[in-house]
């Protein structure tokens, strides 16, 4: 049985900020609520009429601003998702809900609602960074939404922090960490400012800080999490003990998931003989609306070469050992296929490898990307 996970895309936002590639768009005066709803479980029966139907272990409603819908939403769509698939009885439910002050009255009905782990994009304590990136709350609703979050009973927290922003100092970035660590989160999301295409950054660049900066805020940084008890597990995330993310995990590990709502991904495996599909949604909220038009947007197969490839570029991001045999039941490919790319990355220092596991060297990853671009299809 493969592990598999539930991702809910919520396409709207209060206002795009200008470093954002994700699919979102400014919400309507009237937002469409229960049709999308509907919409979402409709598309979930569509993907179960031809792909397998698997016990859930995780759910991640991203966005957009997936708080920007009511808790009453939330019940409904729960309780008719459990009528669709099994959730597992330790199920980690995410939404990612920003520090608006609109959100702040619902995070206990959210609660309610059956969700139990928050997702905050606070991204800096800064309000002058704040301001440049374009997010609508300041430092103040910033802490304030985090209390609130706690008072509404949440006991699993991420906190997303930014690095590396327009101007930023050294200082500055383990303000943000420090501000970020005193309000005690079970899991914290850093990662570092890049500039994507399609994004009013992207056109309108801003002075980002040198690569001496961000080296010298990574290495003070990663110290000061290590001594407040977090630990690296993902490039990026970081955690309590015992207290990493199913869904990240799922998805770092090559496993399943489908994945529902407007623009949304999804990879499942179908057994014997085992084959793995790709799917993506209609990326455009009024085309996933229409009726006149399939929630699907494009399904594909991805072949031998390209699974070596994705199967690298996700567990790579993981610090933990990957056990050989974990290649062959995610893939349905032999090791024979990637072991020669394995024994290559091990000859320059990237990966430590034996009979049993390989795993992410220091050297490794510092050049994560190079190491994964070994594993390109030639």
């Amino acid at each position: 049985m493969f592990p598999t996970s539930l991702y809910i895309h919520v396409p709207w936002c209060i206002r795009k900020c200008p470093y954002c590639d994700f699919n979102s768009h400014k919400s309507p005066d009237n937002l469409p609520e229960q049709a999308y709803i509907n919409a979402l479980l409709d598309d979930l029966r569509q993907d179960l009429s031809y792909l397998p139907q698997r016990p859930i272990s995780s759910i991640f409603i991203g966005g957009g601003t997936p708080s920007l819908l009511s808790a009453k939403a939330y019940v409904h769509l729960l309780a008719e998702l459990q009528k669709l698939v099994t959730f597992l009885p330790d199920i980690e439910i995410t939404m990612e809900a920003n520090p608006g002050t609109i959100e702040h009255d619902r995070f206990e009905e959210y609660r309610q609602a059956g969700i139990n782990r928050l997702s905050l994009g606070i991204q800096s304590f800064n309000p002058v960074h704040l301001k440049t990136l374009g997010r609508i709350h300041d430092d103040t609703q910033a802490h304030r939404a985090i209390d609130t979050a706690r008072r509404a009973g949440f006991d699993n927290i991420n906190i997303d922090i930014m690095q590396s922003l327009p101007n930023q100092t050294v200082a500055e970035g383990l303000s943000d960490l420090n501000a970020a660590l005193s309000h005690q989160p079970e899991h914290l999301s850093w990662y570092q400012l890049t500039i994507e295409p399609n994004t009013v950054f992207y056109k309108q660049r801003p002075q980002l800080p040198s690569e001496e900066v961000n080296a010298e805020l990574e290495q003070e940084g990663f110290a000061l999490l290590n001594k407040s008890g977090f630990k690296r597990y993902e490039i990026s995330a970081f955690c309590q003990a015992g207290r990493e993310s199913y869904h990240n995990i799922n998805y770092w590990l090559f496993g399943d998931y489908y994945g529902i709502g407007a623009g949304a991904h999804g990879k499942i495996t179908l057994e014997a003989p085992q084959t793995i599909y790709r799917t993506r949604k209609q990326r455009q909220p009024s085309d996933y609306l229409n009726s006149d038009k399939a929630y699907l947007a494009g399904k594909e197969v991805i072949d031998s070469k390209a699974l070596i490839f994705e199967f690298m570029l996700n567990t790579t991001r993981l610090q933990q050992q990957i056990p050989h045999h974990l290649f062959q039941e995610r893939t349905g490919l032999p090791q024979v296929a990637i072991q020669p790319y394995l024994e290559q990355a091990t000859q320059k220092g990237l990966l430590r490898l034996n009979e049993h596991f390989w795993q992410v060297t220091e050297h490794g990853r510092l050049f994560t990307n190079d190491l994964q671009e070994l594993f390109l299809p030639d």
